[in-house]
């Protein structure tokens, strides 16, 4: 009973839609375990481009059911766009399409909530789609499930009760205007209609799936290192997008686990703020940004860029379990003359080999560089790992070696066949 999960390495925007739509192939099930709308997975066809935010990019094959967990927070409007922007494109998702009744749902009032709470707090460079206070919602034990909406009466009294106390927030201490009751159990009843056909155990039936030997891939979103637990908190997401939360978020037990694949980015990126060893802050991140095409898919927001951290890498292999990594954009280092790789901290006048996650002393830490020669030559028509310049395989040699994992495949670009399976 195989379920294998795609983890992000590092910050988030490593390329997972990729590497999901090219495993997707081989397995029966995708299944998302966390997040929401925030974040943004995609997949290049052709020459086409499309951008999913809750629905997993397994549903481009036809023969794969894609299954949206109990751990993930639903916007309404994102999910009802994204299911018409599939039908658009004549891919049919009837039966193909299943979400959790115990998923939360994002109310009108939580994006109120993030934008302004971003506004008079320390920042945290959240998108403001509503995610982190739907969490704290869920964690309070006030949230609204999907399975609420089926009896409006329960529905009506859940919401009331939240809204009385978010408008005390939004209006006496703000001064927003005071939310409608009735106006949003319409709105959210017209949603259930639209996606009845959609909604089910999900728990139950992946591990049916799993008791008959089918194949599972299970997605996150974001990256380890903003894992609310694990990474560089507060800055943060509002849930766990390490390997651990596909069990909670999917309701799959760990022994269904069989692996776990990394998947990395041939140099480091970061999108809102909190602390980065390796950004540069110069010309050199200013062109990664640029050739790398380093703005977010779901906010268009320029991302921070700097070089290769092997630290964080071993620390996010360890807490993930990750065996073998996918690398991706490595073409996009083609021209540069050197690139380098953070092997090290100093802090303090010691040397750190292992990764802090206190703001203090990672603001504080100096990274320590490997520098390679680069190849100078264009790997995007690569088809094969022998076929790649000598320095691009030094580079990918010592990921291994600095990581402690094997790299598995190599995206050299956007679209399906310029990938590289090393074994």
């Amino acid at each position: 009973m195989p379920v294998q999960i795609i983890v992000g390495a590092q910050w988030g925007d490593e390329g997972k839609g990729k590497i999901v739509d090219h495993l997707s192939e081989h397995v029966d099930i995708v299944a998302r375990y966390q997040g929401g709308a925030n974040a943004g997975h995609t997949v290049v066809i052709g020459d086409k481009e499309y951008v999913l935010h809750l629905i997993p990019s397994g549903i481009f094959h036809e023969n794969v059911t894609c299954v949206i967990g109990n751990g993930v927070v639903i916007d309404p409007i994102a999910l009802l766009d994204e299911i018409r922007q599939l039908r658009e494109l004549n891919i049919d998702i009837t039966g193909r399409l299943l979400i959790s009744h115990n998923a939360h749902l994002i109310m009108p009032y939580h994006k109120f909530l993030d934008s302004i709470r971003e506004q008079t707090t320390e920042k945290i460079g959240t998108t403001g789609r509503g995610i982190g206070p739907a969490y704290i919602d869920k964690c309070m034990r006030v949230g609204i499930r999907i399975v609420d909406l089926l009896n409006r009466d329960v529905f009506a009294a859940k919401l009331k009760r939240n809204i009385e106390e978010k408008n005390q927030i939004l209006s006496k201490i703000y001064g927003k205007t005071e939310l409608d009751v009735d106006a949003i159990v319409t709105e959210y009843e017209e949603f259930d209609k639209k996606i009845d056909e959609y909604v089910t155990d999900s728990a139950l039936y992946l591990n049916r799936a799993l008791r008959d030997g089918r194949r599972i891939l299970a997605e996150g979103a974001q990256g380890a290192l903003l894992d609310v637990d694990h990474g560089t908190y507060p800055f943060v997401t509002s849930s766990n997008p390490t390997s651990g939360g596909a069990c909670t978020g999917l309701g799959i037990p760990p022994t269904a686990i069989t692996s776990v694949l990394g998947v990395v980015k041939a140099y480091s990126t970061r999108v809102g703020n909190g602390p980065f060893p390796t950004e540069l802050e110069n010309e050199t991140g200013a062109r990664l940004r640029e050739t790398g095409g380093e703005y977010g898919a779901t906010t268009g927001r320029p991302r921070r860029c700097g070089w290769l951290d092997a630290v964080s890498l071993r620390y996010s292999a360890m807490i993930n379990g990750i065996r073998q990594i996918a690398v991706t954009k490595l073409d996009v280092l083609d021209d540069f003359d050197e690139v380098k790789v953070c092997i090290g901290y100093q802090y303090g006048g010691k040397l750190l080999k292992t990764f802090p996650t206190d703001i203090p002393s990672l603001n504080a830490i100096v990274p320590l560089y490997e520098t390679f020669e680069g190849w100078k030559s264009p790997t995007s028509a690569i088809t094969s790992y022998p076929a790649l310049p000598p320095n691009a395989r030094r580079y990918i040699d010592a990921m291994n070696a600095l990581t402690g994992t094997e790299v598995h495949m190599i995206s050299v670009g956007a679209r399906r066949d310029q990938t590289i399976f090393v074994h």
